[in-house]
C-alpha cells in the first residue's frame, strides 16, 4: 500500500469518526495528569482533530514540516507555549499528543480488523506521525520556557539594580551581587536613563555588596561612570572595602579621577558638599 494510500485512509478514518475519537482522547487526557483547565483542553482537542485529517491527506504522515502541516504545528506552538506559561513539565506538554495513540489505535482494530496488512501499516504510519508531533511540542515547550527564563532574568537584573533619589540632583545606584557584562549593561543603562529623568549632578555607585571585584568588574564601572560623564554626572565610588582596595591596587586599575570612599554615608557627605547642600543637627 502506497504512503498517499495509507494517508488517505487514515484521514478518511479520523473524518468519519472524530466525535468517538475525541471523547475517547479527553478521557484518557483526564486519566493523566494534565495541567491545564477543562476548557482549554476540550478547545484544543477538537481544534486538532478539525485540523489533522486534511493535514494527513494532504501533507502525508512522513513528514510535519511540510507546508500543509503549518497550521497543525501553529496549534501545537500555542498549546506547547501556554503550557510552558502554566508551568507544565515537557512530558506533561507531550501527553496532549501522545495520548491521542490509544483511542487511534483502537480504532484502526476496529475498523481494519479484517485488513491485517493495511492495519499493520496505518497503524505505524500513525504512530511515526504522533511520535513527530510529540517531540515537536517539546522543543516548542522548551524554546518557550527558555524565553520566559530569559525575560524573568533580565526582569530580576532590573530589580536588582535599582537607581534611587538621595537628594535634590543627587542618586544613588546600589549593586549587590556578581557584576557580570549582562548586567553591567542594565547598571548603565538604569543609571542613564534616571540621570536623564532628574537631572542629577552626582551619582553614587556603591559597591558594599559585590563580594569581588576583577579586572572585568573594574572595566564596567570605570564604562558605567565614563557614560554618567556623558550624560553631565559625575561619580563617586562607596563601599570599597580593605580587601578590595588592595585588589584594585594589584590589578593596576586607575581610579585616581574618580572619588572613592568606604561608606555610603561618606560618599554622600561629598555629593552634599559637590551640589551646595550641608545637613544640620536640630538644636
Amino acid at each position: 500500500m502506497s504512503a498517499n494510500n495509507i494517508a488517505q485512509r487514515l484521514s478518511t478514518l479520523i473524518t468519519q469518526h472524530e466525535s468517538s475519537i475525541l471523547a475517547a482522547w479527553t478521557a484518557e487526557l483526564g486519566s493523566k495528569t494534565f495541567r491545564s483547565d477543562e476548557a482549554s483542553v476540550q478547545r484544543h482537542t477538537r481544534q486538532f482533530l478539525a485540523l489533522l485529517p486534511a493535514a494527513i491527506a494532504t501533507g502525508g504522515t512522513d513528514d510535519i514540516n511540510h507546508r500543509n502541516w503549518d497550521e497543525v504545528r501553529n496549534l501545537l506552538n500555542e498549546i506547547s507555549a501556554q503550557r510552558a506559561k502554566q508551568g507544565s513539565t515537557p512530558n506533561e506538554t507531550a501527553t496532549f499528543v501522545f495520548s491521542l495513540k490509544q483511542p487511534l489505535f483502537t480504532l484502526l482494530r476496529t475498523e481494519l480488523a479484517a485488513e491485517p496488512g493495511v492495519m499493520a501499516e496505518v497503524s505505524w504510519a500513525v504512530s511515526t506521525l504522533l511520535d513527530q508531533l510529540g517531540l515537536y511540542t517539546v522543543e516548542v515547550f522548551q524554546k518557550s520556557r527558555d524565553q520566559i527564563i530569559v525575560r524573568q532574568q533580565h526582569e530580576l537584573m532590573e530589580l536588582s539594580t535599582p537607581v534611587v533619589k538621595l537628594w535634590q540632583d543627587i542618586l544613588a545606584l546600589p549593586l549587590i551581587g556578581t557584576l557580570d557584562s549582562a548586567r553591567s549593561q542594565v547598571v548603565m543603562e538604569s543609571l542613564l536613563e534616571k540621570v536623564v529623568e532628574t537631572g542629577a549632578a552626582i551619582a553614587i555607585i556603591d559597591i558594599t555588596g559585590v563580594p569581588t571585584v576583577d579586572t572585568l568588574v573594574a572595566q564596567h564601572l570605570m564604562k558605567t561612570i565614563a557614560a554618567a560623564r556623558l550624560m553631565g554626572a559625575d561619580c563617586i565610588i562607596s563601599g570599597i572595602r580593605p580587601q578590595i582596595a588592595q585588589t584594585i591596587v594589584h590589578l593596576g586599575v586607575n581610579l585616581e579621577d574618580v572619588i572613592t570612599k568606604a561608606t555610603l554615608a561618606d560618599a554622600f557627605v561629598v555629593a552634599l558638599d559637590r551640589v551646595g547642600a550641608t545637613i544640620s543637627r536640630k538644636g
